[in-house]
């Protein structure tokens, strides 16, 4: 269930030494945006002092207001882990108040980071979108109102429902109201039952973003330390030696080292007993660690459920009852929850993957229940209204990372969602697919791009 679309400010070491600035010859015409861009990925490569001088002489003093330099700084370690150095490889867009460009880290990752300035002098930086440009990027082509926004939306959800590419829910919302709601395609094909705008979808891994938001609670709870290792809540944990050295820190992180729990071993494991966080333990926790933890970043599904764990141990409730007492009541999330495969969930979109030129029911690969990497379900309207509570700090300070937007989403064979919030414009679009992916990411991405700025 990985991650399509990366968190917007998801954030070390790379390979270049400090203030390597290399753009492949790119040339800028020179924008104020394209300076101040410049001028970003110039302190983002030579290190924190220079970034901590970059946020401060250039970001606009209300965006400084909202999201203090300390988050914007612990945004930066972030993507720095992950990216590594970043070298400038196309230019999409710019103007004075906004550059898209489309860049590799020294790490690996091809991203798209899209920076938002205000409007006139001092041209002050708003806020910066990270996108995973693993597949083309849709060129921007913002439209003139939401007008002719919402019917190029009709006109391409048509179109791809109707060729089969899209089966779900597209929902866009601009300052916590809809401009947009439709279903599309079929929640049970066999029995022809249409999904519907309220329709539960399987998440995929957008439930880490739970988990995430349920770790910060609990630190800032004073319950977990980000430095705190893995021992000190599971004594038991299979691998000494990942219980030794493995932080809280670098689970969240994805830098701890701890693989998959996707492999032989779930392969051949009856799916209908993997049924709690426990569960999923044997599948992955004896194995060796696959790096040194905090020296590389790689995507773990594992990693994540020990979170889960953790926060079983630090809060003494449930995982599935802890995310529903203080994260979806206080969202007013009533149709999200982790349901058992087998159980009869009135309004759930079961999902198809392809098989060649025909779909077929992803029920076989699906665990006996979800986790805190991923697996639940919600809906379209639940998800809008996380987002909602995320930007109107209903979490505490919790919320802070998020609430200048983001782009999130999940996927594994019949299933995909995407959940982007846009800052600038103050839109939310979410998208739920019971397809393979990237059937929503796709649509989201598409969606984005059209929005009038």
């Amino acid at each position: 269930m990985k991650t399509k679309l990366m968190s917007l400010f998801l954030l070390s070491a790379g390979l270049f030494p400090a203030g390597y600035a290399q753009q492949s010859g790119i040339s800028f015409p020179q924008t104020q945006a394209e300076k101040k861009v410049e001028a970003y990925i110039k302190a983002f490569n030579a290190g924190e002092a220079e970034i901590r001088e970059f946020f401060g002489a250039h970001t606009a003093k209300d965006a400084l207001q909202k999201i203090p330099l300390e988050t914007r700084l612990a945004r930066y370690r972030q993507m720095h882990e992950r990216l590594g150095f970043l070298e400038i490889r196309k230019v999409v867009e710019t103007r004075n108040d906004y550059a898209s460009i489309v860049a590799r880290g020294s790490n690996g990752p091809i991203v798209q980071m899209e920076f938002d300035f205000e409007p006139a002098e001092p041209f002050g930086l708003i806020g910066i979108r990270v996108m995973d440009a693993g597949e083309e990027l849709p060129p921007a082509n913002p439209k003139k109102d939401n007008i002719e926004l919402i019917a190029a939306i009709k006109d391409y959800a048509q179109k791809i429902s109707g060729t089969d590419e899209f089966s779900g829910v597209i929902l866009v919302a601009q300052n916590g109201k809809s401009l947009f709601a439709e279903a599309y395609g079929y929640a049970d094909r066999e029995k022809k039952i249409p999904n519907r705008v309220d329709t539960k979808f399987n998440i995929g891994s957008i439930n880490k973003s739970f988990t995430s938001l349920a770790i910060r609670q609990l630190i800032e709870q004073k319950k977990i330390a980000l430095s705190d290792p893995i021992k000190k809540y599971l004594p038991d944990y299979p691998n000494s030696d990942a219980a030794a050295k493995v932080t809280v820190r670098h689970l969240l992180e994805m830098t701890s080292g701890i693989g998959d729990f996707f492999g032989n071993r779930y392969e051949s494991t009856p799916k209908e007993k993997i049924r709690s966080l426990a569960d999923y333990l044997p599948l992955f926790a004896d194995k060796q660690l696959e790096f040194e933890p905090g020296t590389k970043n790689q995507y773990s599904n594992g990693g994540y459920i020990v979170l889960g764990l953790i926060i079983e141990k630090a809060s003494g409730e449930d995982y599935y009852a802890y995310v529903r007492k203080h994260i979806y009541k206080p969202a007013g999330m009533l149709d999200s929850d982790w349901y058992d495969k087998d159980s009869n969930v009135p309004n759930r979109a079961l999902g198809y993957t392809r098989d060649g030129s025909t779909l077929k029911s992803n029920y076989p690969s699906l665990p006996g229940r979800g986790s805190s990497a991923g697996g639940g379900y919600s809906t379209a309207g639940d998800l809008l209204k996380y987002t909602i509570a995320l930007n109107e700090g209903k979490f505490g300070g919790t919320s802070e990372d998020m609430r200048g937007g983001f782009g999130i989403a999940g996927g594994a064979p019949g299933i995909n969602a995407a959940l982007d919030w846009d800052q600038k414009s103050a839109c939310a679009i979410v998208v739920l697919s019971n397809f393979d992916p990237p059937s929503a990411a796709r649509v989201a991405r598409q969606i984005h791009s059209w929005l009038p700025r």
